[in-house]
């Protein structure tokens, strides 16, 4: 089965080959931990997950990595402003460090209720700071880099392809920042970008190391390429993140690292467009987000809003409302009551020639750029089909749900329980004990008793099955 995804960088569809056959590096921007994430963040997350689980689906063996963001994000993406973690320890009278620990367990609970994969690899950005100068130091001998007002920056006009991953022009771009932009009189370009920063800006930073330029701290930028290089090597298959990650993160990752390297370091580009509501896109600044825990305090299963993201392509602007979202709630609901037999009734063998036609085309939906939406039909298709037992219906929800992560059989475990299991397999056993022994008026009352429990049998080629109504 061959994978195409939308590649950033060639702004096209493209058959997805790695650097290693059967094996992907994937690399994802993780989280600025200062504050709770809301689900606009989590819509990135969450499809990162199915593209990192759709690649184990068709075969992949793929070791991703993370890094969690714990200093040097400033305010404004071009380098200016409070760094975040500060200003969320100062706002709550904690650590730095307190900060970030509690956030990050924040986010890991979030992931969890989301059925989101904990990638293999997590790393603090506060873990790599010999490794980040080790790239700087190297940056400055090969003249891509200079020191300016205790600072070092990237000089970005020694790049003829900076402006690759957006393909614009250096004078059709912001600064660089999506919520406000200062002027750093120490750059030689506008578009120059941090690298390091030292004693001489921002004292108030509480997080601080020493290094060859003086105590300072790294830019945001160096730490995502340095976790990324220091763990999965020199050529990335995939890099992830929000659209609003392409510029100036992605397009400064890029710089950087393809500098130091003196080669292509990642070939595919995988973003993920924002989630929005009437009044624009989610931002925590802008103060109008929702979180998992307020889905929560609504009555709401978190997995409603993993179906809600699989509803549409990755590539569209999402728009949240609480109309919609209850259209999925809804859509939710059937799905488990459309499976909750399943757990427990699994009579006849598994039909291999129509699990192959279902897995086919599922794959076939997961190949096409993650169409997701197409994944839902195929699963649908299944349910309804009156041809399949409960065996091969079973098999094929469950196949399925290792990439849709709905949790459709585990959810429905907790609903029946054992008890109730042997009281309807004992009454099936009755029930034909007197259908050979031709006492059929017997066999009548035994399931007429059952459908007053809500119990509704059914006689197929394969043996009774059942449904929990």
């Amino acid at each position: 089965m061959t994978l195409k995804l939308y590649n950033t960088l060639t702004r096209q569809v493209e058959e997805f080959v790695p650097n290693k056959q059967g094996e992907v590096k994937m690399y994802t921007c993780g989280p600025t931990v200062y504050h709770f994430a809301h689900i606009g963040n989590l819509r990135s997350y969450l499809m990162e997950d199915i593209l990192e689980k759709s690649l184990n689906y068709l075969g992949y063996k793929v070791t991703r990595a993370m890094n969690i963001t714990d200093v040097g994000h400033l305010a404004s993406d071009s380098d200016t402003g409070e760094d975040k973690m500060i200003a969320s320890a100062k706002k709550e009278h904690k650590s730095v460090m307190d900060i970030a620990n509690f956030y990050t367990e924040a986010f890991k609970k979030d992931c969890k209720a989301l059925n989101i994969s904990w990638p293999q690899i997590v790393v603090k950005a506060t873990s790599c700071i010999d490794k980040y100068i080790e790239l700087i130091e190297t940056l400055l001998k090969k003249g891509y880099a200079y020191i300016s007002g205790g600072n070092v920056y990237f000089d970005v006009s020694k790049l003829v392809d900076y402006y690759k991953l957006t393909n614009h022009q250096a004078d059709e771009m912001v600064v660089g920042a999506r919520e406000g932009v200062e002027a750093d009189n120490n750059k030689r370009n506008l578009s120059d970008f941090a690298l390091w920063f030292t004693k001489s800006k921002f004292d108030s930073q509480e997080l601080k190391w020493e290094s060859p330029w003086g105590l300072g701290y790294p830019g945001w930028h160096i730490e995502c390429s340095g976790i990324s290089l220091k763990y999965l090597g020199e050529y990335l298959d995939i890099h992830c993140g929000g659209v609003d990650n392409i510029f100036p993160h992605h397009t400064n990752e890029i710089a950087q690292s393809e500098s130091y390297l003196g080669h292509k370091w990642c070939n595919y580009w995988f973003h993920v467009q924002h989630l929005k509501n009437e009044n624009g896109k989610m931002s925590k600044s802008k103060g109008n987000f929702i979180t998992v825990d307020s889905l929560i305090e609504k009555g709401y299963n978190p997995l409603v809003y993993r179906l809600f993201c699989l509803q549409s392509h990755y590539r569209n602007p999402l728009t949240f409302n609480f109309d919609k979202f209850e259209g999925a709630n809804s859509a939710y609901k059937k799905l488990l009551a459309k499976t909750k037999n399943l757990t427990l009734n699994t009579s006849g063998e598994i039909n291999q020639e129509k699990v192959n036609k279902y897995k086919t085309q599922f794959a076939d939906a997961l190949s096409n750029d993650l169409n997701t939406s197409l994944a839902l039909t195929c699963l649908y298709d299944v349910l309804k089909d009156e041809t399949l037992n409960t065996a091969t219906i079973k098999y094929l929800v469950e196949d399925f749900d290792k990439v849709l992560g709905l949790n459709l059989l585990n959810s429905n475990k907790e609903q029946l329980d054992g008890e109730l299991l042997a009281y309807i397999n004992e009454k099936i056993e009755e029930r034909l004990n007197a259908k050979k022994q031709k006492d059929y008026a017997l066999a009548d009352k035994i399931r007429n008793e059952l459908l007053q429990k809500g119990i509704t049998l059914k006689d197929t080629p394969n043996g009774t099955e059942f449904l929990v109504n």
